[in-house]
């Protein structure tokens, strides 16, 4: 039997990236959806670990969208799906999720993939559930 060194390469998976570039791509994105529809919103791109990578507040965003659009980014990526979806599943009865800190169970984060891996998500606070996941959703397909 021969013994196959295995180089780093070998060893260690290729991640994609979120980089700044594409997460300013993204906010663009998500922007002109709200510009184009007259509102004003909070846009928050985090990485895959749930990082911050770049923040926006459009002129007359309330105050309380900043810390919502963080926090529906970030539940997002930890949950690594839409967090319309969990929005549901608490409306449902499932209650469990509530206590999580930093969980935000409302419509208006959404995952960022590229080459089917999470690369991380787009929070979008502002104006209603529906209309803050059409920005968000706008914002991710900036990078597909």
């Amino acid at each position: 039997m021969v013994a196959i060194p295995l180089t780093a390469q070998t060893q260690l998976p290729t991640k994609r990236v979120l980089t700044l570039e594409a997460a300013r791509r993204v906010v663009a994105a998500a922007e002109a959806e709200a510009r184009k529809n007259n509102w004003a919103v909070s846009i928050a791109v985090l990485d895959d670990s749930g990082h911050m990578i770049l923040f926006q507040r459009m002129d007359g965003a309330k105050l309380v969208a900043t810390d919502i659009a963080i926090r529906k980014a970030r539940t997002a990526v930890y949950f690594q799906g839409p967090t319309k979806d969990l929005e549901a599943e608490v409306a449902g009865g499932r209650t469990a999720l509530l206590p999580i800190e930093g969980f935000m169970p409302l419509e208006g984060g959404v995952p960022l993939m590229s080459g089917g891996q999470l690369v991380g998500a787009v929070g979008v606070s502002g104006v209603s559930g529906a209309q803050d996941a059409q920005c968000a959703l706008a914002g991710a397909a900036a990078i597909k």
